[in-house]
């Protein structure tokens, strides 16, 4: 196998190569690490890089293969983590200098499920600090640079640098987390396959919080087949998290590859679909009519429960209310030092007062009941995973208001599938004129990630949006 070739595999087609031993996982552990050594420096999607634990774990993985104790299907893969994970020995440092010193003793439930799997770690990649924010801007470890365009634009967070590392080909997963769409923000504008979870599926435990309510972790890949193999490997209950209680794990993996015939698939009305750029609009139907192409049947849905998730701002009180008690401490002690951005948001969540979040948990549980009902009439929904492509970060950056501005319409639909805890998963459907990537973004009802997944991997074997690479020949 031609060496130049390996960073474009996906997870199923490197563990095709391990098996029958046409590559090693020293060599595709190296071949990774060589090309975060010759990108990332201009990337900056790393924090930090873990070179010689990662080539040890990748010759005890070829060890085991060649004495016959495979681990699964994730044996000898290399990985990497957002920064808000514990890893024992390195730091968890949320995205901010404040915390470099603080290095986790034990190892996140995540991060020891895909180390039990036979995966490696390539190192940490960098967030969004405290991972508040949805457009990827870090003023603090500086902010990774979208692949996709030599002209530096933003990557989606909070999830940036995973996002930019499975974009750039710098590993073929990263976990991420997603509260209010910093899995499929990061994974729509840097053209890959991203996996929001339902709360409570994947265990929390080592895992830097931003909201309790609303966190879950995911994979940002290149694939929904490679997402629905190492969300096999992660989900389930964990006694180290009480939120996982009587989450039992399910498989996703036997029925991924039905097909959509006689799925009803919905075009939701409404919210999702306002304000969308001309390009967006015209790729989120085109891919519609590709599954409906494949057997699904598309269906029109009224949901105005999607308007209230956001005009009732039930997402700005839940998460900012929990968001300053999670932070208060360190605000209040290096409210100076913290990325002024995060220091403002975090302010207006000091200012919700106990009888608003209140009042937002009790609708947004209303919200979640009727919605159940409604989507018990369907299969899945598409809608856009953004409005918009990828901005300049010059342009987004330039003072608060605009920063704010772009932050609020990037993030309006996937927030809506958190407060109302659905299943999402986006996959790159397009570019625009610009050439930016697209996604397109599955909903269905809470834990039924095997859903979205089917769909997903459906609708990637019949396009090649997710094959699409970035050229880095400006680095």
């Amino acid at each position: 196998m031609s060496t130049t070739a390996i960073h474009e595999l996906t997870i199923v087609e490197l563990r095709k190569s391990l098996i029958h031993r046409t590559i090693s996982s020293l060599e595709l552990t190296q071949h990774f690490l060589d090309r975060i050594e010759q990108f990332d420096p201009a990337l900056n999607a790393y924090r930090v890089v873990c070179p010689e634990t990662a080539l040890d774990a990748a010759r005890a993985a070829d060890a085991r293969l060649s004495a016959g104790d495979e681990l699964g299907p994730l044996h000898g893969i290399p990985f990497a983590a957002k920064d808000l994970m514990d890893v024992a020995g390195l730091p968890t440092t949320a995205g901010t200098s404040l915390r470099s010193d603080h290095r986790a003793t034990d190892n996140a439930t995540v991060i020891q499920r895909l180390f039990d799997a036979g995966m490696l770690l390539l190192g940490k990649t960098n967030t969004v600090q405290f991972a508040y924010g949805g457009v990827g801007i870090n003023h603090d470890h500086g902010t990774p640079h979208n692949p996709w365009s030599e002209v530096p634009h933003i990557p989606g967070g909070s999830s940036s640098g995973s996002g930019v590392a499975v974009s750039a080909r710098l590993s073929p997963m990263a976990l991420g987390s997603d509260t209010g769409g910093s899995v499929r923000l990061p994974a729509g504008l840097c053209g890959i396959t991203g996996l929001k979870t339902t709360v409570g599926q994947v265990s929390l435990d080592g895992v830097y919080p931003l909201s309790w309510t609303l966190d879950s972790i995911g994979p940002l890949v290149r694939s929904a087949e490679d997402a629905a193999y190492v969300y096999q490997a992660i989900q389930g209950w964990d006694p180290a998290d009480g939120g996982t209680a009587g989450r039992s794990s399910h498989d996703v993996v036997s029925g991924l590859t039905k097909g959509v015939q006689g799925m009803k698939v919905a075009l939701p009305d409404g919210r999702f679909h306002e304000e969308v750029d001309d390009d967006v609009a015209a790729s989120v139907h085109e891919a519609a009519r590709v599954l409906q192409g494949l057997g699904a049947d598309l269906v029109g849905l009224d949901m105005p429960e999607a308007a209230e998730s956001c005009e009732l701002a039930v997402a700005r009180s839940v998460i900012g209310a929990e968001a300053w008690s999670s932070n208060r401490d360190c605000y209040d002690r290096h409210a100076g030092e913290l990325d002024p951005v995060v220091s403002s948001r975090l302010s207006l969540g000091k200012d919700i007062n106990i009888d608003e979040y209140f009042a937002a948990v009790k609708k947004m549980l209303e919200l979640r009941n009727r919605v159940g009902r409604r989507l018990a009439e369907i299969d899945v929904m598409l809608v856009p995973t953004a409005a918009v492509c990828a901005a300049p970060v010059a342009e987004v950056d330039a003072n608060l208001d605009s920063y704010m501005a772009y932050n609020v319409r990037i993030l309006r639909n996937t927030t809506i599938g958190n407060v109302l805890n659905l299943s999402g998963l986006t996959v790159p459907c397009g570019f625009n004129q610009a050439g930016l990537p697209i996604g397109l973004m599955i909903y269905a009802p809470p834990f039924c990630e095997d859903r979205v997944l089917r769909v997903g991997h459906a609708y990637q074997q019949a396009t090649d949006w997710h094959r699409r690479s970035p050229v880095l020949d400006w680095v």
